[in-house]
C-alpha cells in the first residue's frame, strides 16, 4: 500500500575500549545516524541491517551478543521507520567506500564515540534508540 511506512534496518555497532563501549556514528551532510538502509526484495530486516553495515562501513563479523532484539523509531521523513539491532565489532578500522549507485561514499565522516558524546550528535528519535542500546549493554 502507498500509505504504509517504509522500513529501513540498521545496526548500532559498538566496540569495546578499555572499560567502556564506543558507538559508531556516520554523518551524511549534517545528520548523524547509525548504519542503515532500505530492505531489498526478499530480504529480512536483519539481513538488510547486516548488509548495510558492510556496504556503508566495510565492517563484517558482527557479534549480536545481546540477542536479536531491536528497537524502531517512530515514523519520520515520508513515513519511514528505522529498525535497529545491537551488535559488537572488535574492528576499529572503518572504511567509507564509494557507493556504485551515487558514485561517492554515502557518508562524509564516521566517529567512534562514548555514549554521552554520541547522544549529543543524535536527533531525539535516535537518542531513544541509543538509550535502549546503552541500557542493554550496561545491564547485560
Amino acid at each position: 500500500m502507498v500509505n504504509e511506512p517504509r522500513l529501513s534496518a540498521g545496526v548500532i555497532v559498538v566496540r569495546p575500549e578499555q572499560a567502556r563501549h564506543l558507538y559508531l556514528l556516520l554523518r551524511a551532510y549534517r545528520n548523524w545516524d547509525f548504519p542503515k538502509g532500505l530492505l531489498e526484495p526478499g530480504e529480512s530486516p536483519l539481513q538488510a541491517a547486516v548488509r548495510e553495515v558492510e556496504e556503508e562501513t566495510t565492517l563484517r563479523d558482527l557479534d549480536f551478543r545481546w540477542g536479536m532484539d531491536y528497537r524502531e523509531t517512530p515514523p519520520y521523513a515520508g513515513k519511514k521507520i528505522a529498525r535497529y539491532y545491537l551488535a559488537e565489532s572488535r574492528a576499529g578500522a572503518v572504511d567509507l567506500p564509494v557507493s556504485p549507485e551515487i558514485g561517492m561514499p554515502e557518508h562524509h565522516e564516521y566517529r567512534w564515540l562514548p555514549y554521552r558524546d554520541a547522544r549529543e550528535l543524535l536527533v531525539d528519535r535516535l537518542q531513544a534508540i541509543l538509550d535502549w542500546a546503552e541500557d542493554k549493554i550496561t545491564n547485560a
